[in-house]
């Protein structure tokens, strides 16, 4: 089992991308079903927020700590060896390791441009990648059990990896309610991870990634979809974490 830390009442695993594509694979291995959170700050602050999301977030076997300020947190808590595992950087990570393995990956969400585009920039990138399926669903406000004619298709593809960009909080309740239905062994919620690896959307700069600044350059490219997330967001989970720090003095 991966240590955890508690920050803002979610345990995020104490983890590097190496440690995390490691992990996965054995449990791909292993063929043990569980299913992968990616936690950026806004991801704990919404958690913190909703009890029920809380709890969806803390059963899964792994989440990753996606947002550097979770990263920076995490390691004035006293775990130095906690460094960022990115949605994009662990679905390419994964996806080049699992070409000598034989890694069968399914992706589902986003828009059938979106799913068309992706797999021809993972082929051309890892050519020895091995695709089970893709599927892109209608879109729709909440949670939803899913056509069991789908979970089906999932199933007979028999991939071991399936990839999910719903975006959070929507594709972490979707993978705990269809978690008992799924063959697959590891189900990862990789939100925007679609849309950048597929190159629909732009990514911030390495060196933006690494100082935190990220959000800014996301907030620029996208402003009205994401001013509430970054802006507010991004103060709740400062105030968050100063409170819960001054409650251990």
């Amino acid at each position: 089992m991966l240590k955890t830390i508690c920050l803002l009442g979610v345990n995020i695993s104490r983890i590097n991308l190496p440690l995390a594509t490691r992990q996965i694979i054995d449990w791909v291995n292993k063929k043990q079903t569980t299913y992968v959170c990616v936690a950026p700050a806004a991801t704990l602050v919404d958690a913190r927020q909703d009890e029920a999301y809380r709890k969806v977030v803390n059963e899964a076997g792994m989440v990753t700590p996606d947002g550097m300020p979770v990263v920076w947190l995490a390691r004035l808590r006293g775990c130095p060896e906690v460094d960022r595992v990115y949605g994009p950087d662990l679905m390419r990570e994964l996806c080049e390791k699992g070409q000598d393995t034989g890694l069968r990956h399914f992706f589902y969400g986003a828009t059938p441009e979106t799913l068309l585009r992706l797999e021809q920039k993972l082929i051309e990138r890892f050519p020895k990648i091995m695709i089970a399926g893709t599927y892109a669903p209608p879109f729709k406000k909440g949670i939803w059990q899913e056509d069991p004619n789908i979970i089906d298709r999932i199933n007979r593809a028999e991939a071991d990896i399936l990839w999910i960009g719903l975006g959070s909080p929507k594709q972490d309740f979707w993978m705990k309610l269809h978690r008992p239905d799924l063959k697959v062994p590891v189900m990862i919620g990789a939100g925007a991870a679609f849309d950048f690896c597929a190159g629909v959307k732009p990514q911030a700069p390495r060196w933006m990634q690494r100082s935190g600044l990220e959000w800014m350059f996301r907030l620029c490219c996208e402003p009205r979809r994401l001013w509430k997330r970054y802006l507010i967001g991004n103060s709740l989970f400062l105030i968050y974490a100063i409170k819960d720090s001054l409650k251990k003095f």
